[in-house]
């Protein structure tokens, strides 16, 4: 397997990602469109980004200083458990409170109160679990 966020991990996410109706076609209904980014808490710069655009992720790989739309940082300990079983609303929430998860770039109280979005964002940690 292929590590963590590493552009042979992106490119596979991106797969997933398209092939999840709950994900890409639900974000494409409201046309979302962002550049996202997810690394490893203490660590100075993502690892690994994804370019979505109308719900649909357009481009994958290693970050390499795109403008971000959001930041997603986490232990990679804690990025592994919520891969391998998923993270529910009231799992996020509290990954969220305890600073488990972090959003370095991106506003997590405006995201978790629009169910277009909120579920999506939840989806997405499942389909991490395909890769």
């Amino acid at each position: 397997m292929a590590d963590l966020f590493s552009a042979e991990w992106m490119t596979r996410y991106q797969e997933e990602w398209n092939n999840e109706p709950e994900l890409a076609d639900a974000l494409a209904k409201i046309n979302f469109t962002s550049t996202i980014a997810y690394g490893i808490e203490g660590e100075e710069q993502p690892r690994g980004v994804l370019v979505v655009q109308d719900g649909k992720a357009v481009n994958a790989g290693a970050y390499s200083g795109e403008e971000l739309s959001w930041d997603l940082r986490a232990s990679e300990d804690n990025w592994n458990k919520w891969i391998a079983k998923g993270l529910g609303m009231m799992g996020l929430g509290m990954a969220y409170t305890s600073r488990k998860l972090k959003f370095k770039v991106g506003d997590y109280g405006a995201m978790i109160k629009d169910p277009r979005m909120a579920k999506p964002f939840i989806k997405s940690f499942s389909v991490m679990g395909r890769v």
